[in-house]
């Protein structure tokens, strides 16, 4: 199973807000609830995620 959990934490160390994701960067608020609640996103997804977070998909996901 994919959890999210280490993208919560990058965002607070880089502090970038969920509505930071929304507003700023046009993030779909669709996407941000399927990764609160641990569901499939897109590659693309976590590529722009990435990008934003300047991290790596480690930094975003974990398989549990």
């Amino acid at each position: 199973m994919v959890s999210y959990e280490p993208l919560w934490r990058t965002m607070k160390l880089k502090n970038i807000t969920t509505y930071a994701l929304i507003h700023e960067f046009k993030i779909n608020p669709r996407t941000i609830n399927n990764l609160k609640h641990n569901k499939s996103v897109t590659v693309f997804t976590l590529e722009r995620l990435c990008e934003i977070l300047e991290c790596t998909p480690n930094d975003i996901l974990k398989f549990e």
